[in-house]
């Protein structure tokens, strides 16, 4: 049975705008006649959607998941009193938060066997709270690929963008750390229920898979081209539309490519860079020591000559597109280039909040790779190298998924092309002064600052 792999979106150079993406992203628009990139979809709990919303299927049809279609009014509260009654038409907080139906999603199946588990429901909570969560990074990364995908990104949007980052991070912290309160439940505890579960398995968490894609995880780093057979058909089709829209790796790659500065009047940042990487290698050729074995000189000479080459794909596109081509780097040639040179120059005001977003970027990617470690550890402790309860490998398959599908690798290898700042050339100073942001009093027009109502002049004397 050959199973169709899901199609990699295509990223084109002028994406569609999104219209007034600071709104909800129920409001998002896509114009079809539009070329280009377009925009997220819209989110799956939109109040006006363009299409059918994807829909969150319940455990069981009878369990009053919060999931669930029903309208507020039908779910009744926790204490079975309604809104006008229990608050007298003011919101009632067990209402708010549909506590009657989310305090109902848990249903352990050894209970209802005859043969109780305790751990079992730790081990339900737990992994509903994942959902949850997952859920919410999903709504919070759709936020970010809206802002990125505009096609004029100020500074406001970029700064709204790092700050939704920052919480997706802490988010995955907060991911990560809750494998501990798992992990207080022993093996033998949890094979007392393990055998419950058959043939479920957190395999199937396509909410999960949708965070992934829409991350940028691309079919073929997935390890077991099959993996999307253990998803129901209708997950399938969620998780095959999310795939023919761009990533947040796409809008990433588009925002850095269109960055100016790279060049400016004459200037070239690569080629000041290839000046700049020629001194340094130079420095290091001259470091090694001559009085060394002769073998051993000429295997240090061979490294730094390779290490050369890994500099020079910065301002040769050919051995970029070479490394492309061997999976070693998948950062387009322009965006890769831009990305350096924000690193390199990010004291630079107009640098710095691009600087701290592609490394939030690189952040969010160690914490998803963090969360995959944590993950195959737990799974080893509780059951070994047993097969999974979804018929995966168990601790094997998972173990090899840690460095595999890595989304912004490249921007975490940057560091590999880093030189000292006493050999970084400076920028021109007609550069320099477009780059700016005025803090001084000085730089400003004078006639603009007036004291207020009075009409007297600012004292301009502290200038």
């Amino acid at each position: 049975m050959s199973l169709p792999l899901l199609p990699t979106a295509s990223v084109h150079p002028q994406p569609a705008p999104i219209e007034d993406p600071s709104v909800a992203l129920a409001q998002l628009t896509v114009s079809n006649s539009s070329p280009g990139v377009a925009p997220p979809s819209q989110c799956p709990h939109a109040a006006v959607p363009s299409k059918p919303p994807p829909r969150f299927i319940p455990l069981s049809a009878s369990s009053g998941c919060p999931f669930s279609a029903k309208s507020p009014d039908s779910r009744a509260s926790s204490s079975g009193i309604g809104l006008t009654e229990a608050g007298r038409g003011k919101l009632y907080y067990p209402d708010y938060l549909r506590l009657g139906s989310l305090l109902d999603c848990q249903h352990p199946i050894s209970f209802a066997s005859g043969n109780p588990c305790h751990d079992e429901m730790l081990f339900i909570t737990i992994h509903q709270t994942y959902e949850l969560w997952f859920k919410q990074l999903i709504f919070e990364l759709d936020s970010v690929r809206a802002i990125l995908a505009e096609l004029n990104i100020g500074e406001k949007r970029i700064s709204l963008a790092l700050h939704r980052l920052t919480r997706i991070r802490e988010i995955q912290k907060l991911l990560n750390d809750q494998i501990r309160v798992l992990e207080t439940m022993t093996p033998q505890e949890f094979l007392e229920f393990r055998d419950y579960l058959f043939p479920a398995s957190g395999f199937q968490s396509f909410q999960f898979r949708l965070l992934e894609i829409k991350l940028g995880v691309r079919p073929d780093q997935r390890l077991n081209p099959r993996w999307i057979l253990n998803i129901s058909p209708e997950h399938q089709e969620l998780l095959r539309e999310a795939q023919q829209e761009p990533s947040l790796f796409d809008y990433v790659e588009r925002w850095l490519r269109n960055i100016p500065f790279r060049e400016f009047r004459g200037y070239s940042f690569q080629r000041s860079y290839e000046e700049a990487i020629s001194k340094m290698f130079e420095i290091e050729h001259n470091n090694i020591n001559e009085k060394l074995e002769p073998a051993e000189r000429s295997a240090m000479l061979r490294d730094l000559q390779n290490t050369h080459r890994t500099f020079e794909s910065v301002f040769k596109r050919e051995i970029h597109e070479e490394l492309i081509q061997s999976k070693e780097r998948r950062l387009g040639f322009r965006a890769t280039s831009t990305s350096l040179m924000i690193m390199l120059y990010q004291d630079e005001p107009m640098f710095q909040l691009p600087a701290r977003l592609l490394q939030m970027l690189i952040d969010v990617d160690e914490q998803m790779n963090q969360w995959r470690y944590r993950h195959s550890q737990m799974v080893h402790r509780m059951i070994g190298i047993k097969m999974g309860t979804g018929g995966s490998l168990g601790h094997s398959y998972l173990k090899r998924t840690i460095d595999s599908q890595k989304v912004f690798a490249d921007l975490a290898n940057l560091s590999t092309l880093l030189i000292p700042l006493r050999l970084l050339p400076p920028l021109p100073a007609e550069l320099r002064d477009q780059m700016k942001y005025f803090h001084s009093v000085e730089q400003y027009d004078r006639t603009m600052f007036e004291m207020g109502g009075g009409g007297d002049e600012i004292d301009w004397s502290f200038c």
